[in-house]
């Protein structure tokens, strides 16, 4: 997919909307555990309800190695089946990646030949010849972590460096490697007010914001300090949308808490 087919989607579905399937065995519906294969039945629901209301999903892979085997054939299937029927979906393989040059390259193969996806998100800690691998690829995206939404952040992506904090110079470095147009950045939801500096280094560059939603990360706040004139932001919200309901109707419960976001997100467009 290419940046102008996302921005096109957002567009067309007044939606920067993105939505983690993060399938834990122990949370869905119990119903779904006499499914041959519950994680895949679970995921192809929530798909099946909400694909008109986002323009990305965001499988963490966590959640389906812990299963094994069976747990990565569900996520083979989930991206399958988007991508053979929503192929308009930007879809990110949540894997955290980065290692030297070589191993890089078949992470890069595993998600992007194998599986299919359109993204990974990529640990910048080794360096250009750690990430560069996954930026080889047309019309294929590496989201580097930048600065996270989780409380450690401040243990290291904070911290001066030179005069300058860490994530700033990792993400000013960044923009010299090679393919650097093929970055997207992470940029936690909970982190809002540091997203006008960041703009001032990345102006043009989609941001994916995990942290709306259950996590507490004020969407407007994030809207006003990140959004550009092609938007912009990849709002990710999981835990409030999957699971907002573990009975029979947790799909259409799903559904009615992705349409709230995508009103609102559809009312900053159109301010």
């Amino acid at each position: 997919m290419t940046t102008e087919q996302l921005v096109t989607q957002i567009r067309k579905k007044n939606s920067f909307l993105c939505i983690g399937l993060d399938v834990d065995l122990e949370k869905i519906p119990k119903h779904l555990l006499e499914n041959d294969d519950p994680i895949f039945a679970f995921n192809k629901a929530i798909i099946d309800a909400t694909h008109h209301l986002c323009v990305a999903y965001k499988p963490n892979t966590a959640f389906y190695e812990a299963y094994g085997v069976k747990g990565w054939l569900a996520l083979e299937k989930t991206i399958s089946y988007l991508n053979e029927n929503h192929s308009e979906i930007f879809t990110i393989a949540d894997a955290k990646r980065g290692d030297i040059g070589n191993t890089s390259s078949m992470y890069a193969k595993a998600f992007y030949e194998d599986l299919g996806f359109d993204s990974v998100t990529v640990a910048p800690y080794m360096g250009k010849d750690s990430i560069e691998p996954f930026l080889a690829f047309k019309d294929k995206f590496a989201i580097l972590l930048a600065l996270t939404s989780n409380n450690g952040a401040f243990d290291f992506q904070t911290q001066m460096l030179n005069d300058i904090e860490l994530y700033k110079q990792v993400i000013k470095t960044s923009t010299t490697w090679e393919n650097a147009q093929n970055l997207m950045y992470v940029v936690g939801a909970t982190k809002a007010e540091f997203l006008g500096e960041i703009r001032q280094l990345i102006p043009e560059s989609f941001l994916l914001v995990p942290g709306v939603g259950a996590q507490g990360g004020d969407l407007q706040a994030v809207c006003k300090y990140g959004m550009n004139d092609n938007v912009g932001l990849l709002i990710n919200s999981s835990r409030g949308i999957i699971y907002a309901s573990q009975n029979n109707d947790f799909a259409t419960v799903a559904a009615e808490k992705a349409k709230e976001l995508q009103q609102q997100m559809s009312k900053i467009m159109n301010a």
